[in-house]
């Protein structure tokens, strides 16, 4: 590499312009996602369906619960609030996640899908998990008289939760499925979604159960127990998103099938030496940015690494789809160990 000097110029609204190392001037295009749009309409409808079932529940598991006197019931209409509440947080993230990048959020706003996200496990922690072991609690301690009359009418409420709340997760399994199924769901509005459904049929097994119990044995501690172990579901539950919520949000790389991959085409080049260092980092549910510094077989000119870097690049676009940031360090390690300077190339778009 003769002479060859490090110069990256910084994205702008338009499109990054990136220097290569003889002063040209390479223009990046976004790459537009066709499935990333389609994928967020069926994931709105999927969270307007389970909205829609959650404030109708919601209202029914309050009114019984207040009819018959049920903590366990009570307990259910407060993980309905708070699963309706999330809903909303879910539509906002589909929403606001989608706008384009900007002179502010150079890299686009991919990551607010994670933070509202992380304010749902939180809405299930609290208004579910918390208000759910205070039920329970109450349960244990208050001397109220015991309504068994209006138990039937609780019982059917649950019953007709527990359709409604199978329906949604039925539709929720049915999308993340034709994503590629519930181990590989990238998606945290989806998977927050399915966490919800799946917590609220077993939620009312346990509610019922707890009911029917205290109808046979007369013992108030059965419905209790059903009100503690329904939370104690939604603090684990909650729990879980807010991990996964809190790791992506700090940045997390991509899986190790697609890293693989990059460092695979990497090492295919000719031009390439060595890979000396492979970063990666999720910035929304369909984008990612690659950042890789290689060595060069010695002996090559400014103009011709500047060609291998486009190529690089465009070739890195081809293979992962998901990278909309592809930023290469290109150094030659003969002018590394002579202290000369390395040419650096970034390319947003990488195409």
């Amino acid at each position: 590499m003769n002479g060859a000097t490090s110069r990256t110029a910084a994205p702008d609204r338009a499109g990054a312009r990136d220097a290569a190392p003889d002063g040209a001037t390479v223009r990046g295009t976004t790459a537009e996602s066709t499935a990333g749009p389609a994928a967020d309409r069926s994931t709105r409808l999927t969270v307007l369906v389970a909205l829609a079932a959650n404030l109708v529940i919601a209202v029914a598991k309050l009114v019984g619960g207040l009819l018959a006197g049920s903590p366990a019931l009570l307990s259910e209409a407060a993980h309905s609030v708070a699963d309706s509440l999330n809903e909303v947080f879910l539509l906002a993230a589909l929403r606001r996640s989608r706008r384009p990048a900007d002179r502010r959020h150079p890299f686009g706003y991919g990551k607010e899908r994670f933070f509202w996200s992380l304010l749902a496990a939180v809405g299930i922690f609290v208004m579910g998990g918390c208000f759910s072991f205070f039920q329970g609690v109450e349960a244990l301690h208050a001397e109220t008289e015991e309504k068994f009359s209006g138990y039937v009418a609780g019982l059917a409420v649950l019953g007709v939760a527990f359709l409604a709340e199978g329906a949604s997760l039925l539709r929720a399994l049915h999308q993340a499925h034709r994503q590629g199924g519930t181990a590989n769901l990238r998606d945290p509005a989806l998977r927050t979604v399915l966490a919800e459904d799946g917590t609220a049929v077993l939620g009312v097994v346990l509610a019922a159960a707890g009911m029917a119990l205290h109808m046979v044995t007369g013992q108030v501690v059965w419905e209790a127990s059903a009100s503690l172990a329904i939370g104690a579901l939604l603090v684990c539950v909650a729990y879980g998103l807010g991990r996964e919520a809190r790791d992506q949000l700090i940045g997390e790389a991509a899986d190790p099938g697609t890293a693989g991959r990059i460092r695979a085409l990497l090492d295919a080049q000719p031009e390439i030496d060595s890979v000396e260092g492979l970063f990666t980092m999720r910035t929304g549910v369909d984008s990612a940015l690659v950042a890789a510094r290689v060595d060069l077989v010695p002996g090559m000119d400014s103009e011709h690494v500047e060609e291998v870097a486009v190529r690089i690049k465009r070739s890195l676009a081809g293979v992962v789809p998901e990278a909309d940031q592809i930023f290469l360090d290109v150094t030659d390690r003969a002018c590394r160990e002579h202290g000369e300077s390395p040419a650096a190339t970034g390319e947003r778009g990488g195409a």
